[in-house]
């Protein structure tokens, strides 16, 4: 069903919440889709022949591309609304995981999930689902934004099994296909309907708006027409809490990329079953959402801070174990663990950048942030393929992980959670 301005306008139902229920969807498909890569891992090796390294090189491209495309997309998404970025985003996300299936070199692996996919990702990603629902809700944002990303932990727990059975069972090429095909089909087809980027364009104003006080609502965005006492990503970076921020949401990254992309193939390595891994890697999701969904309403009550200190110190405590334990338990606690504090910073980003800074330019802001976030991902993903080519192992990549989670304490705990103003 196409929703009409008129239609909106005198539902008795907030169009928000067809919104926040279509971005959950968004989000479902798209994980599933993303965190297959541990699965395709192993196979992929066994065909083509190449090591770890070479394999998560493809990861950091990805990463790479997508981090990038975050803040271009970010300010599409402020500028023109997010239908017509996530319809775009979707055609190349499609194109590269079906192009996947049929790469016999390494160098179109690098293209087609390295690039395509990559900047496909990049225009339904998490940071921007976070920046859209922060300008449907002014109340209750934080949940809003928690219970849209959970889908993204849903859409792990139940379509990375399935991904597992279907790779076991047909191959990784065949899987890449189907993955592509449903996401062409799921996300247009939502998208057309329903996403709308602002209330305002719909004659609505964002829930819960006529009980704030007007300096904490979302604005407007316009690029044009600066908002009293919002800073743009200019001004946010002559602060001392932004580069705090870059700081530990760059260690965040490195963090979560490296279990993502490595989960699989390191508790295989130790004899867990392709089956029970692929199990591990969907409970890490299901687990995730937990933590997103405890992050959000702790934001609106407590602020940002106690989580994501939170976060890092159980990610801390969950590296030294790995490092000494490696049972079947352990890994199971591990990975579990690991997934609770995976998604807890990803609504924060954006509520914090708010926070900090204003939401005029939220999109742009979060986009960056999480920009770095993500390179800082891709590249310990692909260090840790290269810490184990050269070892073995990736002990040497987890004790350097515990060192950056102690890092990122100390700079979430020195950042001012206050509204930053400039000159």
């Amino acid at each position: 069903m196409i929703f009409s301005q008129k239609s909106a306008a005198t539902s008795r139902v907030f169009y928000g919440w067809y919104v926040l229920t279509v971005s959950f969807f968004l989000l479902f498909f798209q994980s599933g889709a993303r965190f297959s890569f541990g699965i395709m891992f192993k196979p992929m090796l066994a065909e083509m022949g190449w090591n770890r390294a070479s394999i998560s090189s493809v990861f950091f491209l990805n990463m790479v591309f997508f981090a990038l495309t975050l803040s271009v997309a970010g300010k599409l998404y402020d500028r023109y609304g997010p239908r017509w970025v996530i319809l775009v985003s979707t055609v190349l996300l499609a194109t590269g995981y079906i192009s996947t299936a049929w790469v016999d070199r390494l160098w179109k692996f690098h293209l087609f999930y390295g690039v395509f996919a990559a900047v496909g990702t990049g225009g339904a990603s998490i940071p921007l689902i976070a920046a859209l629902m922060s300008k449907w809700f002014a109340r209750r944002r934080g949940l809003a934004i928690s219970l849209a990303l959970s889908g993204s932990c849903l859409g792990q727990f139940v379509l990375v099994p399935i991904i597992n059975w279907l790779v076991l069972a047909y191959g990784w090429r065949l899987s890449y296909i189907l993955i592509g095909c449903i996401i062409l089909a799921g996300n247009t087809v939502l998208t057309f309907a329903v996403i709308k980027g602002d209330p305002e364009d719909m004659g609505l104003k964002p829930y819960g708006y006529e009980s704030m006080d007007p300096s904490s609502a979302p604005a407007k965005s316009d690029d044009s027409i600066s908002q009293p006492n919002d800073l743009n990503l200019l001004q946010a970076a002559k602060t001392r809490s932004f580069w705090l921020f870059l700081t530990f949401m760059f260690v965040c990254g490195s963090g979560d990329f490296l279990v993502a992309a490595h989960l699989v193939p390191f508790v295989t390595d130790y004899g867990v079953s392709p089956t029970t891994a692929a199990n591990m890697m969907a409970w890490f999701g299901l687990m995730s959402m937990g933590g997103i969904l405890l992050a959000g309403p702790a934001s609106d009550l407590i602020g940002n801070k106690p989580p994501i200190v939170i976060t890092f110190a159980l990610r801390l405590i969950l590296f030294l174990i790995v490092l000494k334990y490696r049972s079947p338990i352990t890994l199971f606690i591990f990975s579990a663990g690991f997934g609770f504090t995976f998604l807890i910073t990803a609504p924060l980003t954006t509520t914090l950048s708010g926070r900090l800074y204003g939401f005029t330019h939220v999109g742009l802001i979060s986009g960056f942030i999480t920009t770095v976030h993500h390179l800082g991902g891709g590249f310990w993903a692909y260090l840790g393929g290269v810490f184990f080519d050269k070892t073995g192992n990736y002990q040497i990549a987890f004790m350097l992980s515990a060192a950056l989670a102690v890092i990122a304490i100390v700079s979430s705990l020195a950042i001012k959670e206050k509204r930053h103003r400039f000159g």
